[in-house]
């Protein structure tokens, strides 16, 4: 894993602009393990995966985040900087493969961990609690009450209630929550921090600036993009700045 080049990043912006969440999210996941293919990819756990785009957050954009979010009681924005490393994600600390057995009563259930494919299939489910209960059965491996099989799509409320706390121990990584106060009212809340969000949102304002740069520069010197997106960005700027006079 390394950090984009102008090339890739922009080859990466033009594959996933399009995409719905779910799908560039596993997008910008192959950019940071290109060494994985696809049904890998799509297996990995999301703590792990987090981490992993993170880190290549991190060897890109560097190790800030600026992020901006309304306050859900008041609707004043705050904002807020943190750096990565505070969030203590490491590649080795998500969810093993490996998978863990839980009883509850009569009913036994081997689960393993969620991994970005899961949340690919459940991103056609028609609302929230149609993808809980989806991702909930994707996530069973077995499922036995008194000895006999369960469909792991059929069980009750509790059931499933019961599978996410479950892999929410299993990965904790997978779900990054930040406790946020907002300095207006006073409201406090948790607001979810998305890995791949962050990462493209970057990634997003970075590739127009590498345009617009593109476009100034062949224009004035007739340089192919590909030699313009080689040079550093240190030396795309200096250009720029004889151009502005």
């Amino acid at each position: 894993m390394g950090a984009l080049s102008a090339r890739d990043l922009l080859l990466v912006w033009e594959r996933a602009e399009r995409r719905r969440p779910a799908e560039r999210a596993q997008m910008l996941f192959a950019a940071a393990c290109p060494e994985l293919e696809d049904d890998a990819l799509a297996a990995v756990p999301l703590g792990r995966r987090e981490a992993c785009l993170f880190r290549l957050y991190q060897e890109t954009f560097g190790t800030g985040l600026d992020l901006a979010t309304p306050c859900p009681h008041c609707g004043e924005t705050l904002e807020i900087s943190i750096g990565i490393d505070a969030l203590g994600l490491g590649l080795d600390d998500g969810a093993s493969a490996e998978a863990v057995e839980i009883e509850d009563g009569p009913l036994r259930l081997c689960l393993r961990p969620l991994g970005g494919g899961d949340l690919a299939a459940a991103a056609g489910c028609a609302d929230v609690e149609a993808a809980r209960r989806l991702l909930a059965g994707r996530a069973v491996l077995e499922a036995t009450r008194d000895g006999e099989g369960v469909d792991p799509f059929d069980l009750t409320d509790a059931e499933v209630e019961l599978i996410s706390r479950a892999l929410a121990a299993l990965d904790p990584q997978a779900e990054i929550l930040l406790d946020l106060d907002c300095p207006g009212c006073g409201h406090a809340w948790q607001a979810l921090l998305d890995a791949a969000d962050c990462l493209w949102h970057e990634i997003d304002a970075a590739a127009r600036r590498l345009l617009r740069e593109v476009h100034l520069l062949a224009r004035s010197y007739g340089w192919r993009e590909a030699d313009i997106l080689a040079m550093s960005a240190v030396r795309r700027r200096r250009y720029l700045e004889i151009l502005a006079g």
